[in-house]
């Protein structure tokens, strides 16, 4: 009996109550936690926030660790969960601000915005601390980096820690969780929404992801401009990416992969790989848009998906490889973190890329010695851009920035350095012949063990005072105002998005749940839907809206605390 008193309260003699007290606290709250996070009610549930209200459990009880080492602890999970996510989206983020991407962002934004100004008012007319406001505001949106940055501004303004940030999370965080959905569902009908329509609009690629998103397309050539000339010499007559990947010729000469040398005819058939926003210019310029079954008249010819393992090419052009002069196949598309891009000729590969080969048999397989293909060597950890990017967003995080009106320098924290370097290390890194890639699966297990060691510290030490906070110094009231953050500012951009910007259902929810950052709104979304549209709406916005969720929280803090 004496042990366990021991391993659960501590050593009164030893620093940090023991090392094995201290694996045994956090291990036994992350456990608990997850194990919780199977419970769903109405099909919704707080997921691995419960590790939070475990750890709340074991504060109040005080079964807590040193205050140095649950300091450490937590800043280190969370460099671990933003890091990783920006090692994700990295590679997609520019991309985005392309012309759909920027609408979306400006959406996203327009949440941001509003959610701040709510938080403000709430502020001065109810005269709650902007520090506990700060706090429900990022549990209300359900945003833990936000937390991180409001408790780190507030430590480097004042030299203490202030509990009433995370008691306000808290307190907030499950009705975020639950409001972001019931927003969604109100939105659907109050704007009539009809789900088949909404959705057959959304396979066809319409809305705003059309910058994100591939199709195939068939023409038959009608253009007397282009009659006899090669591919190599109609490209630049096009400001358009596209790439011709097949030709049936109108002379029975039958069908054929195309390349460079190709020569095109009038009546020749041709399969078009591109987006859907420049459909209808490609259609102006090649003539008619037609329906065609290559698969049938291909008999000879496969497809498959191969995997770009060899570090060698990593930063390479597509053009680089002469796939199409050197093995006589064709890359079509190139997949890259869950979104296909057209296989332009001065598209930069990079390791973990999908590309999609065309080509006989034997092409392709000697196309895919070339490319790698395989997974053992996805599988070999690069740990030297994840280290070397935590160092350099540990730099950044912590160099001080003024803006005018604000008394104190503004930092990024430990939370928008290693985002803003994660993602700036992914999308360039290759350019620069640094491997950046890593398994799904090792990404996945990064942030989860960075967001669980998070949310324990952030429990155990917001334990002691949560239930006195709740009950007896009113924090019930803040409740109501996690409520009124989370819903105001969603059906407002729900509705300038549909009314103003025009955007698919599917897209919008995407876009208002990556506006949250809240990951139960992107898995509903995804459940209401086949399509992807949820999925790309929502990682469009979410490297921008991560960001501004940091930097806002720290402001608040700086500014009015």
């Amino acid at each position: 009996m004496e042990l366990l008193k021991n391993l659960f309260e501590g050593y009164p003699d030893l620093w940090g109550g023991g090392v094995a007290h201290s694996v045994l606290i956090l291990s036994l709250v992350i456990a608990f936690g997850i194990m919780l996070a199977k419970i769903k009610v109405a099909g919704v549930s707080l997921g691995i926030t419960w590790i939070l209200f475990v750890g709340i459990v074991f504060g109040h009880f005080d079964m807590t660790l040193n205050e140095h080492l649950l300091h450490f602890m937590k800043e280190f999970g969370l460099i671990l969960f933003v890091y990783s996510i920006g090692l994700q989206v990295g590679p997609g983020f520019f991309s985005a601000f392309k012309k759909g991407g920027l609408t979306l962002n400006l959406l996203a934004m327009l949440v941001v915005f509003l959610g701040v100004v709510i938080t403000i008012i709430l502020h001065f007319v109810t005269g709650t601390p902007i520090t506990t406001m700060v706090g429900i505001l990022s549990g209300a949106v359900t945003n833990t980096p936000g937390l991180g940055a409001a408790q780190q501004a507030n430590s480097d303004l004042n030299g203490i820690d202030a509990p009433e940030i995370a008691l306000g999370y808290a307190v907030a965080y499950p009705l975020g969780v639950v409001g972001i959905i019931l927003s969604l569902i109100a939105l659907k009908y109050i704007l009539r929404i009809n789900t088949k329509t909404e959705e057959a609009e959304a396979e066809r690629g319409l809305g705003h992801i059309q910058e994100l998103t591939v199709r195939p397309i068939s023409f038959e050539i009608r253009n007397e401009a282009i009659d006899g000339k090669k591919i190599k010499d109609i490209r630049p007559l096009m400001n358009r990416d596209f790439v011709i990947s097949r030709v049936q010729y109108h002379d029975g000469q039958g069908t054929e992969l195309a390349n460079s040398d190709t020569v095109l005819h009038l009546n020749d058939k041709i399969l078009v790989i591109s987006t859907p926003k420049d459909i209808e210019a490609i259609s102006v310029f090649f003539g008619k848009q037609i329906d065609m079954q290559w698969e049938q008249l291909d008999k000879k010819l496969i497809s498959r998906r191969i995997l770009i393992t060899k570090p060698e090419l990593n930063g390479k052009m597509l053009s680089q490889l002469k796939i199409r002069n050197n093995f006589g196949a064709s890359i079509t598309r190139v997949n890259r973190s869950g979104v296909d891009l057209v296989a332009a000729p001065q598209l930069q590969l990079q390791m973990g890329d999908r590309v999609t080969i065309v080509g006989s048999e034997l092409a392709v397989s000697h196309a895919e010695k070339v490319l790698g293909n395989s997974m053992k060597r996805l599988d070999h950890p690069n740990l030297i851009p994840i280290f070397l990017g935590i160092a350099l967003g540990c730099i950044l995080g912590s160099t001080p920035f003024v803006f005018p009106g604000i008394p104190q320098p503004v930092k990024l924290g430990l939370a928008g350095g290693p985002l803003i370097v994660s993602i700036l290390i992914s999308r360039f890194g290759p350019q620069y012949k640094m491997i950046t890639y890593t398994t799904m699966s090792a990404n996945l297990m990064l942030r989860e063990i960075g967001i669980s060691l998070f949310l324990a510290c952030v429990g155990l030490g917001a334990g002691k005072g949560f239930v006195e906070t709740v009950i007896y110094d009113g924090g019930y009231v803040w409740v109501g105002y996690g409520v009124i953050i989370t819903i105001v500012p969603l059906l407002i951009a729900g509705l300038v998005g549909r009314y103003v910007f025009k955007l698919n259902y599917y897209t919008l929810i995407g876009v208002l749940g990556g506006s949250t950052t809240n990951p139960p709104a992107l898995a509903y979304s995804n459940d209401l839907t086949s399509c992807d549209a949820p999925a790309v709406g929502y990682a469009t916005v979410y490297p921008l809206t991560m960001f501004l969720r940091v930097l806002t929280a720290q402001i608040l803090i700086l500014a009015l605390a």
